[in-house]
């Protein structure tokens, strides 16, 4: 690392900006934010930075850049100039005074640069990349946008107004730590999340009167957390945010390894099967974990494929959970009816071929396929079958049984959205054997409907992704 982040305390602190162009805009708007105090020593200023210099009560001087004398008064000197020796000369300078020095385009040039910065004030983030690449900086940040609302600034602020209290109610660095943990990462955090100012502090209140009184009950929550249909990518922000909070995850087999990748590595992990005719932890069992962990005062993400309420039986785990009076949340998922048929360029409404979709189960809870077979046999719909694998030669037979078209389009696309995915296309009277011949695997998504055929075209773009 060859450059060490630090921050300052921009209270009395001062720059003199040397240049007119637009990085010295750009680079004083930043400081102006910041608190800074700049001044301005340039041949041509620009009206902008002339107004916004003028505007923040900062000095402007109308000439180029003779010797040291100007430096005096100030903490940090931008040489912006559009010459590169003149700036080499004012960062020369600037470094022999042990004053701070950025320069355009030449960050070795100087002794400082500026970073990519998220400002959820009081919070500051910074990215630093040595200079190489600002638009890598700048990338990273719009990245890391995503991933911090707006909110923990305010959550910063109202820590903050605490901080000494808590300081001066649980004497020990480990107490204070455990306090924190809980309160940044539970209900305090969420409601500030939420737009709850109130009831935050109202929460953090709480939670120091428990402390201090030495309250030992645990507290668990469980998160039934939506995993998508593969690509972590399409993992929700609120997901993300519950699962770095998580002490204990449960998973399956339909939670992919890259969604996988991204569990804090601390986070116990356990793993309840459920494949295809092999479930290592029974629905029961898993029910059970849940609460356990819970009344232990874990954190316990429950990662399911897909949507937690979509085929994913969800229903049945919240159930145990109110009944035990077990607190718990529920991210929605991308059910992989959305994921896996938009990553394949198979729309699943279209106006010229499907007016309706329909999401069905191809697997009851006693393993049967039974299903209102003339229900699913209409013109204009796109039937997307769920858990249909091992029941889909059977499927098949019953749809054109009951009066849909033996060449019906339909696809089989095998571990949707992932690197691995494939997709076959076939109709309803081939594709029984085409599956057996090409050995597909779980987990299968199986689509019925005339938007099949806008696979061919649209397929190669829905991979440019």
């Amino acid at each position: 690392m060859s450059y060490f982040p630090l921050f300052h305390n921009t209270h009395n602190f001062k720059a003199l900006v040397i240049g007119g162009g637009t990085v010295a805009l750009r680079r004083t708007k930043s400081l102006l934010d910041a608190g800074v105090t700049c001044d301005l020593l340039a041949t041509v200023v620009g009206s902008e930075l002339q107004q916004l210099v003028a505007s923040a009560n900062g000095n402007i001087t109308i000439d180029a850049y003779a010797n040291d004398d100007v430096m005096l008064g100030y903490g940090l000197i931008l040489a912006l100039t559009d010459d590169r020796m003149v700036n080499q000369t004012i960062a020369k300078d600037a470094k022999a005074m042990g004053l701070l020095v950025n320069v355009a385009d030449a960050p070795d040039d100087g002794n400082v640069i500026f970073g990519a910065t998220i400002d959820r004030a009081p919070l500051t983030i910074a990215i630093n990349n040595g200079g190489a690449s600002p638009v890598l900086s700048s990338i990273l940040r719009q990245q890391l946008e995503q991933f911090v609302p707006k909110a923990y600034g305010e959550l910063a602020t109202l820590v903050g107004q605490y901080r000494q209290q808590v300081k001066a109610t649980l004497p020990t660095v480990k107490d204070r730590s455990n306090f924190w943990h809980d309160v940044l990462q539970g209900a305090v955090a969420e409601a500030v999340f939420s737009g709850k100012q109130d009831e935050a502090e109202a929460l953090l209140k709480k939670s120091l009167q428990d402390a201090d009184k030495s309250v030992t009950s645990a507290h668990g929550e469980v998160y039934l957390i939506g995993a998508g249909p593969g690509d972590p990518d399409l993992l929700t922000l609120r997901a993300f945010r519950l699962l770095q909070r998580a002490d204990v995850v449960l998973y399956d087999a339909l939670v992919s390894d890259g969604v996988m990748e991204l569990v804090p590595q601390d986070c116990e992990r356990v793993y309840v099967g459920k494949r295809r005719s092999n479930h290592s932890v029974p629905q029961t069992g898993i029910n059970q974990l849940l609460v356990d962990y819970a009344k232990q005062g874990k954190r316990v993400a429950r990662l399911k494929g897909g949507d937690p309420f979509i085929f994913g039986r969800g229903g049945e785990e919240i159930e145990t959970l109110a009944e035990q009076h077990v607190p718990f949340q529920v991210v929605p998922g991308i059910t992989a009816a959305s994921g896996c048929s938009a990553y394949s360029g198979i729309p699943l409404t279209h106006r010229d071929y499907a007016q309706s979709v329909r999401f069905v189960t191809g697997q009851l809870r006693d393993g049967s396929v039974n299903l209102p077979w003339p229900e699913l046999v209409v013109e204009g719909q796109t039937l997307v079958f769920y858990m249909g694998l091992k029941g889909l030669p059977y499927i098949c037979e019953q749809l054109i049984q009951h009066g849909m078209d033996a060449s019906m389009p339909v696809a089989l696309i095998e571990k949707g959205t992932t690197q691995d995915q494939r997709v076959l296309v076939s109709n309803l009277t081939e594709l029984p054997a085409m599956i057996e011949a090409e050995q597909v695997m779980s987990p299968s998504l199986f689509v019925v409907g005339r938007v099949v055929n806008l696979h061919d075209k649209l397929a190669w773009f829905a991979s440019e992704r």
